[in-house]
């Protein structure tokens, strides 16, 4: 079977016991991503392996269109969320259908696996000697598993360039908009996380597993303060002065900070303003000095510094690399 495609193609491959939440964040994030006039940026269709309906994890099956091994050779992006089954069966899964599907993937393409489907990319020898991170759970199991995966079991994603792995429900959210972000820029992976309420940007980075005691009805959060934060990125803020707005001690709102957000204020600082910097590089033409003053950083020697540290490219590159890669959407 053919299928001729001019869309950037994603290929979700469904496989028995799949999770429907992690099944449906592709379509979700992907589908929602428009450029100009509404254009679609991407074409999502499902698969199995064998075409036919897939039982998940919860009490009903789910239908696809699809055969594995007809479909995959055209994706230019693979995902593979995770699916319900045992774990000793899971640690040794890789029949032979999935293998020849697999097989049939185009050099280059990405693929990605959510969670604890990393287990498939590890089989297929897809993760030898990259880093890579799973579910926390099974991150010590994975590791013994597949003992030439560098595995990091303490963030949200990896991102290896056209291998990518995400550690959970809300990481697979995170890293397909990473790619969205990749792909497109800030303006419009930020604006499919609007229309899919959720955060804009987690970096992959950042840990998996935080406490997040539910407060109290009536205790104070820190989310007006981080708003009126978000409105003055450009000049030096102290924590004295964010506890100060939030009418905190400085050791309450610091650990309040933590508890909702998952990071100390200056980290979250940080990471806001390396994001304003990045929409800034990719919609207008201001120099580097003034695009670090804006974003907070007061000197572009900063700016590199700190988008070197987040993203390993400087703030020039980053922008060449943007506006390629926009030029080549457009013609």
């Amino acid at each position: 079977m053919s299928f001729a495609h001019s869309l950037h193609r994603v290929v979700v491959l469904a496989l028995d016991g799949v999770y429907p939440f992690e099944m449906s964040i592709p379509v979700r994030i992907f589908g929602t991503a428009e450029g100009p006039g509404g254009r679609r940026l991407y074409e999502v269709i499902t698969c199995s392996i064998d075409g036919g309906p897939v039982r998940t994890s919860a009490d009903f099956s789910v239908t696809v269109a699809h055969r594995a091994a007809d479909v995959i050779a055209s994706a230019d992006t693979l995902v593979i969320p995770p699916f319900d089954c045992g774990p000793d069966e899971r640690r040794d899964w890789l029949p032979e259908p999935l293998a020849d599907a697999l097989a049939r993937l185009r050099p280059g393409t990405r693929t990605v696996s959510i969670c604890t489907a990393s287990y498939v990319l590890a089989a297929a020898g897809l993760l030898d000697g990259r880093p890579a991170t799973t579910h926390w759970n099974e991150a010590a199991a994975f590791q013994r598993k597949f003992p030439r995966i560098k595995v990091d079991a303490g963030v949200l994603f990896v991102d290896d360039g056209d291998v990518l792995t995400a550690a959970g429900v809300a990481a697979g959210v995170d890293l397909c908009l990473h790619l969205v972000r990749r792909d497109h820029g800030s303006e419009i992976a930020n604006k499919v996380a609007r229309l899919c309420v959720v955060p804009p940007w987690r970096e992959g980075g950042q840990a998996q597993f935080i406490e997040r005691p539910v407060p109290e009805p009536e205790a104070a959060t820190t989310s007006a303060t981080r708003e009126w934060a978000l409105e003055r990125l450009q000049r030096p803020l102290t924590l004295a002065e964010l506890a100060a707005h939030a009418r905190m001690s400085v050791r309450t709102f610091s650990r309040r900070f933590r508890d909702e957000v998952g990071m100390t204020p200056g980290q979250w600082l940080t990471q806001q303003r390396v994001e304003h910097a990045r929409r800034l590089l990719e919609t207008t033409d201001w120099p580097v000095d003034r695009v670090a003053g804006e974003a907070g950083f007061g000197t572009a020697a900063s700016l590199r510094l700190r988008m070197s540290a987040a993203m390993g490219v400087s703030p020039m590159a980053y922008r060449q690399t943007f506006r390629s890669s926009s030029a080549a959407l457009g013609a």
